[in-house]
């Protein structure tokens, strides 16, 4: 839990309340498919031929992350180590007094940002599993809803940064001598709980079947209708989210003892 300490909040994570925390993550993740999979695919969201913004080279949903970013950083919110921008490299410090967060995390490993390849899979891979094809003009609102659903997918694989600390701090002799190896095989393998895993995909799959119903009064409605596909939030999370936090885990763990 947070313990002030002359004012500094010290919160330490533990392998426990990092689960926990994951767990009510796949809610915000389950409601940001549902909320984009309300719009089809909405193609010139994506094509930079189609946005013509004066001295902006890219697509509307760069347009639309990157200046919302500037904002949320002006207001805090990457003092958050959780929190991880898409685009880092111009980003305006925060406006805001700084709260004191903890500083769990390593420094030098605390920086790990992979959000391109996020930004890369989300386009290419996920976006044509779960929408319709099709065009409805609502370009905007399609990149809004992009946003919120890449900082939530953004968020849980980086929180590997977070799990990474806690499992080092548990049993650091265990760890140490693989990062000092170099031993990504074997780190990958000590991260590694296939129970935890097939919980978790099996736990998300009956959770979009709960949050994702669509409600209806008339009893004549034969069957169950689903605003996302449960079995894409499940195939979601097995073929790319969880392994994509591992990956993070690995990648922190390497920096652990620079």
């Amino acid at each position: 839990g947070g313990v002030q300490n002359g004012g500094k909040a010290e919160y330490n994570y533990t392998v426990d309340s990092a689960r926990a925390s994951l767990v009510r993550q796949e809610d915000t993740i389950i409601f940001g498919l549902i909320e984009r999979a309300r719009f089809p695919l909405n193609s010139p969201t994506y094509n930079q031929s189609y946005a013509s913004i004066p001295q902006f080279r890219g697509t509307l949903l760069d347009f639309l992350v990157r200046d919302t970013e500037v904002i949320q950083a002006k207001a805090g919110r990457y003092t958050n180590l959780e929190e991880n921008p898409f685009f880092p490299e111009n980003l305006p410090p925060s406006v805001e007094p700084h709260y004191p967060f903890s500083q769990f995390l390593h420094p030098s490993a605390a920086m790990i940002n992979i959000n391109n390849v996020i930004w890369k899979l989300y386009i290419d891979e996920l976006l044509p599993i779960f929408v319709a094809s099709g065009d409805d003009g609502n370009y905007a609102q399609t990149a809004a809803t992009d946003l919120s659903l890449l900082q939530a997918i953004s968020r849980r694989i980086h929180y590997g940064k977070f799990i990474a600390e806690a499992k080092f701090r548990e049993s650091p002799k265990g760890y140490e001598p693989l990062i000092r190896a170099k031993d990504k095989e074997a780190l990958m393998k000590l991260l590694t709980i296939e129970s935890v895993e097939e919980m978790v995909v099996k736990r998300v799959k009956k959770k979009a079947m709960v949050l994702g119903q669509e409600v209806s009064l008339d009893r004549n409605v034969k069957g169950i209708k689903y605003k996302v596909d449960p079995s894409v939030v499940s195939f979601l999370y097995q073929k790319w989210l969880i392994p994509l936090t591992k990956n993070v885990e690995v990648e922190y763990l390497l920096s652990r003892l620079d």
